[in-house]
């Protein structure tokens, strides 16, 4: 006989969680250990890469296609004449006012042994012509800034999507271990749609991008605010203990893990961001060429970006995008004085950038860096107004260099006014596709699951335009 006294009393759950926290804290930080965050090799890519990184040069505001890239001689032919008239049929515009056909005020020039058409806008970004692929047959679903920005930069033209950069850090994870994997250096215009543009969304906060001031003090709250050696590293071990302890008597969770992650990062960016400020070290030359000299104060700003964007490179960071700096009321949104906005537009970026791609070069890195120059849309090819162009969703340029790109070509086509892409026409969808294969991803394989759905950035589109690759 068995007297009930000397059976063992089962556990309860909460006694059975308190009695293994330890081993479930265990379990806890080795998955912990297993982030690129705390030390671990970043994920692999699917197949071979052509790029490490990418340099997103983001042109707020839709620069004019063809005032920059799309050289159209039709428009000189038949300048101040009705469009309508000599056109046909013209899609409603953003703010319903259409001009006369509009001439370039700039001069165009073929540049390179490929043999470009630049306006004289870009004297120093012409130089590199060789490097450039041109698709001038962009297209975008969306005619106002803040759907096509979502668009440009999520995939999706509603809020609340991940950013490409985010999407990439989840892919690859990062090179680099004292700094985030997704950088935005904002020159001074957040897009419209805010901060949106560059968020994880449903993917891990650590994957967010993380905004950085070009001048001044870089990160909000840098500094170390206790006084004493030791003290904030002793703080951040209590909420990781702390942390752990939650996961084990709670479950885990992946809010929280990202949040250990962050924490590690920011301690660790401490030390990290004040280096990779510091560019006195950089040759008086190299200074000179970003533009630090310039009369124009925003030549400035955005040379500073540059550098301090192939210096990002240079650490592991695998996306960095550059904003514009506060170039007046209305970036590159010309709908009036177009001569004057696109010329200071111009002027802000053009030496900067070339000298960012001959940094490159020089150093070895644009083999494996991918430079993508874009706006979220284009321009009319007809006036809005008198000296003003209105938004154009149905056919614009942009260009890529370095990092798997075959330089010198060409890539789609509008029509004869630069107005409708009619030619190879490039989805939103194929620019991030095509990126993403560069980095070694496939765009259809690299999904999450959310709300009951594996979700990806190009959603259920997208093609990798093959006629770009080197």
């Amino acid at each position: 006989m068995h007297c009930r006294r000397f059976l063992p009393t089962p556990l309860t759950r909460r006694e059975m969680l308190i009695r293994g926290a330890q081993g479930f804290g265990a379990l806890a930080l080795s998955s912990l250990l297993g982030e690129r965050a705390f030390g671990a090799a970043p994920p692999l890519p699917q197949f071979p890469p052509r790029a490490r990184s990418v340099i997103f040069l983001y042109m707020d505001g839709g620069p004019s296609q063809v005032d920059t890239f799309d050289y159209k001689p039709q428009l000189e032919k038949y300048d101040g004449q009705d469009a309508s008239k000599v056109m046909g049929k013209l899609e409603p515009t953003q703010f319903d006012n259409i001009g006369k056909l509009m001439k370039s005020p700039w001069k165009f020039d073929r540049h390179g042994d490929c043999g470009h058409w630049i306006s004289e806008l870009f004297p120093h970004v012409a130089k590199h012509a060789d490097k450039l692929a041109v698709v001038k047959s962009c297209v975008s679903k969306f005619s106002e800034h803040t759907a096509a920005n979502y668009f440009l930069h999520t995939g999706s033209g509603l809020q609340g999507r991940p950013s490409m950069g985010a999407w990439v850090g989840y892919g690859l994870g990062s090179f680099s271990q004292d700094l985030p994997g997704f950088v935005v250096l904002n020159g001074g215009l957040i897009p419209p749609g805010g901060l949106d543009n560059f968020g994880s969304s449903f993917l891990p906060a650590n994957f967010q991008g993380s905004i950085f001031n070009p001048q001044g003090q870089a990160v909000s709250n840098i500094s170390p605010a206790e006084a004493r050696a030791g003290m904030q590293r002793a703080k951040l071990g209590t909420l990781r203990s702390l942390d752990e302890l939650g996961n084990a008597t709670f479950g885990s969770d992946p809010a929280v893990e990202s949040a250990i992650a962050n924490y590690e990062t920011a301690f660790r960016m401490q030390s990290a961001v004040p280096e990779l400020m510091a560019i006195d070290g950089e040759s008086e030359a190299t200074r000179k060429s970003y533009g630090f000299e310039s009369e124009w104060a925003n030549t400035r700003v955005f040379g500073r970006q540059c550098l301090i964007a192939r210096r990002l490179v240079e650490r592991g960071v695998r996306f960095i995008e550059l904003t514009c700096p506060a170039n007046g009321p209305n970036r590159w949104d010309q709908h009036s004085e177009l001569r004057q906005g696109h010329a200071e537009n111009c002027r802000t970026v053009d030496q900067p950038i070339a000298a960012l791609l001959g940094d490159l070069e020089q150093r070895g890195l644009l083999e494996d860096t991918l430079v993508v120059w874009s706006g979220e849309f284009g321009r009319t090819p007809f006036a809005q107004g008198n000296d003003g162009r209105d938004h154009n969703p149905f056919g614009y340029s942009m260009w890529m260099a370095g990092g798997g790109i075959r330089g010198g070509v060409s890539h789609g086509e509008t029509d004869e006014w630069g107005y409708k892409a009619i030619r190879d026409k490039v989805e939103i969808h194929d620019l991030h596709a095509t990126m993403l294969h560069l980095l070694g991803i496939d765009h259809t394989r690299s999904t999450f699951r959310f709300g009951g759905r594996d979700m990806r950035l190009t959603d259920v589109h997208g093609n990798v335009i093959k006629e770009l690759l080197a």
